[in-house]
């Protein structure tokens, strides 16, 4: 009976890494877009950049890469997008502390809960990171 709980306790480990590593390739290695026509109150709304969506005046997004690079996706000046690069990290399994370096821009960081992340539609709850 004790090897039965012990191999029950070891399925359910190596189910949970597996969902994890799958909701990590998902969100990793691919370029969100914001639709903001999503929103609802605190949580934001990320489709893959070849999503179809409805016309828009421009849209920023985000991209974190595997080896812990963060890119994000700001309105340029002159219309199009600008990249700012910056690095990421896990806080816990669903939560991603980001840092973009300044470059001639202001330094943000910020941390990133993912609340769902289904059918290649992301939400998040970005908040401020305030540094001590």
């Amino acid at each position: 009976m004790k090897y039965a709980s012990f191999i029950c306790i070891l399925c359910l480990m190596l189910l949970s890494n597996t969902c994890r590593k799958k909701a990590e390739a998902e969100l990793l290695g691919q370029t969100w877009l914001h639709s903001y026509e999503e929103d609802q109150d605190d949580i934001q709304v990320y489709r893959p950049n070849s999503y179809d969506f409805p016309p828009s005046r421009g849209r920023t997004g985000f991209a974190l890469e595997r080896e812990g690079v963060a890119k994000q996706y700001v309105i340029a000046p002159a219309d199009g997008l600008e990249e700012q690069i910056g690095l990421w990290e896990y806080k816990d399994k669903n939560t991603v502390l980001v840092h973009i370096q300044g470059n001639g821009h202001p330094e943000q960081r910020y941390t990133m809960q993912v609340v769902s992340l289904k059918d290649n539609v992301l939400k998040v709850r970005i908040t401020p990171d305030v540094q001590n």
